[in-house]
């Protein structure tokens, strides 16, 4: 048996990835995973890394390759594999970077965590390789970005030579088989600014997790800047957790239905790197072609992506270095107004974008919407409905209402939610014209975000305590019927719901909520079609501005920004009108 796969062989079995019945597979063995003479060799050294905060009470070993051709001078671009040294990567790496097939590159291999037993006589490790590398959410990329590349940092070559890694995206690549490949997957997808490669051998793209709601987001994402390269098996695993075979299928079909660079080798092989190991080389070659050329974000085939995005049109930071924002709401000119909710500020931004503080109030408003009399309509901190006219004169609309949210229907009605906690119910509290309040709902937790249909016939409400957008039909006298859980958003695999916060409509009837995951766009059927991730932040409200209603405004944490996109927002202070007829 060749020596290189002997020993990835011995290390697949080592963390379960092959049963040592198992013969190895029998694949061609490619000229760069053999040393040759004349060919600078890298330097390999081991360390151990043992006082993670991430991931407290770990231990792990991990090896950096330097290579030869590396001067500090220029910072390395990076290779980052799970699981310790794969694939033969340094004699790959060798000969590939001796004959410019990839840039120079330093290589970090990190094996998955273990908390030790403090009696190994008596007990065992907890094995954290599961929790690490199976698991959504960016705990794993911290883990590396935060503390892993920085300790690589703090070592030098034998022979001197401090490392210095690119800190760019386009620089840095991470890869991995198994588990850990979907672990390198989800480094990239959540951090595309700092891995914009990506190999994945025997990808476990399964239910062991959650890395089986993959193919799904993919199709529904905005698509990022990510180049991946697929491989597995026909003979692959197929037990409890899934199928890897048809799983890796359905990340390949997803990922190609989205857009993205993605390159697969199929082979009939099991659970093994037997064939990741003889096609290594020529997967760092697709990887790194081109380089240094950035990898680019590609076209997705989803309709609702391309019914609303403008290409080359991204988001805008409007202003940042609030406390929190909140409460956005757009006059009949297109002026958006939110709030710095702690502190009690008011802002508007007008046609350059450029926020203009209003006014300072210590009641705090929360929710705020317009009316079709032209006042804004907020919710206060002290339990009251205050309508502030054009010149700013305040009156009194309504009290003893404790309101997070309100929108305003043509004919005057205003709905107020009314939260009472994230796990009591909650109200839905109806204010007429006349200025009568009644109760015409209750029992959702921790009401919301609210928004009517562009007939204004129908109100959602957002319940931020679970991952549903409720409806309602709204009856001739203003009281609520026919109450669904209706909207089905998607929740981070960290939290235990989606927070689904602000939300307005577009003419076309789609609905956009603000939510942990970003803005996540529904149908008129209440399913999620796409999903506009944030800059930075937890998204908390949305509306639509400028002169043509085209530019969405989202509010995130301490940030403000907008986006230019090909739709227009539905005022419910304008007349109500009927929108298409959706897709069922």
């Amino acid at each position: 048996m060749n020596k290189g796969i002997f020993f990835l062989f011995a290390a697949l079995i080592q963390y379960g990835l092959v049963s040592a019945q198992a013969p190895p597979e029998q694949y061609p063995v490619d000229s760069a995973s053999v040393e040759h003479a004349g060919v600078p060799k890298g330097e390999i050294l081991k360390f151990t890394f043992d006082h993670s905060k991430i991931f407290p009470g770990t231990w792990r070993e991990y090896w950096i390759y330097i290579p030869a051709q590396y001067k500090p001078d220029q910072p390395a671009c990076v290779y980052v594999n799970q699981d310790g040294i794969q694939w033969k990567a340094p004699v790959v790496f060798d000969n590939l970077i001796n004959k410019k097939e990839m840039p120079v590159t330093i290589g970090v291999f990190v094996t998955p965590g273990r908390v030790r037993a403090s009696d190994p006589a008596a007990s065992l490790d907890r094995f954290d390789r599961s929790f690490e590398y199976d698991g959504l959410g960016d705990a794993y990329v911290r883990f590396i970005l935060d503390e892993i590349l920085p300790e690589v940092e703090t070592k030098r070559s034998a022979d001197g030579r401090p490392i210095h890694l690119s800190k760019n995206g386009n620089d840095r690549a991470i890869g991995g088989s198994s588990s850990g490949a979907i672990a390198a997957f989800t480094a990239a997808w959540e951090r595309p600014d700092a891995f914009s490669r990506v190999f994945s051998a025997i990808g476990t793209y399964v239910s062991l997790r959650g890395g089986d709601r993959y193919p799904g987001l993919i199709r529904k994402y905005e698509p990022k800047p990510l180049r991946i390269f697929l491989q597995d098996g026909s003979n692959d695993n197929n037990h409890y957790g899934g199928d890897w075979w048809k799983a890796n299928e359905m990340m390949e079909r997803a990922l190609t239905f989205a857009g993205y660079e993605v390159k697969h080798v199929w082979g009939e092989g099991g659970h093994s790197g037997a064939q990741g190991i003889s096609l290594f080389p020529d997967a760092m070659r697709w990887l790194w072609k081109d380089w240094p050329a950035p990898v680019a974000a590609g076209q997705s085939k989803n309709q609702v992506l391309n019914d609303i995005l403008i290409p080359g049109e991204g988001w805008e930071l409007v202003g940042q270095g609030y406390n929190f924002t909140e409460g956005t709401a757009t006059n009949a000119t297109g002026d958006v107004f939110f709030q710095d909710i702690p502190n009690g500020k008011t802002y508007r931004v007008g046609a350059d974008g450029k926020p203009i503080l209003l006014a300072i109030d210590s009641k705090k408003a929360s929710g705020t919407c317009f009316g079709p009399d032209g006042r804004r309509y907020t919710c206060t901190g002290s339990h009251e409905i205050l309508s502030y006219s054009p010149a700013g004169d305040v009156a009194l609309v309504a009290d003893s209402i404790a309101g997070n949210d309100l929108v305003m229907a043509h004919n005057g009605n205003l709905y107020v939610t009314s939260p009472n906690g994230s796990e009591k119910p909650g109200k839905i509290i109806l204010v007429t014209p006349k200025g009568e309040k009644r109760v015409v709902d209750e029992g959702i937790k921790f009401p919301n975000g609210a928004a009517f249909t562009p007939d204004q016939t129908q109100l959602y409400v957002t319940e931020s305590a679970s991952h549903w957008v409720w409806v309602y039909t709204i009856m001739p006298d203003g009281s609520l019927a026919n109450k669904q859980r209706f909207g089905w958003l998607h929740v981070p695999d960290t939290q235990e719901n989606a927070w689904p916060d602000g939300l307005k409509c577009d003419t076309a009837g789609r609905v956009y909520t603000t939510s942990r995951m970003g803005v996540q766009i529904l149908d008129q059927i209440g399913r999620v079609n796409a999903i506009l991730p944030v800059p930075s932040g937890q998204a908390s409200n949305v509306c639509f501005g400028g002169s043509a209603f085209n530019i969405l405004y989202v509010t995130c944490s301490d940030k403000v920004y907008r986006r230019k996109l090909k739709t227009r927002g539905a005022n419910p202070f304008e007349a109500p009108y009927k929108p298409v007829t959706p897709r069922l």
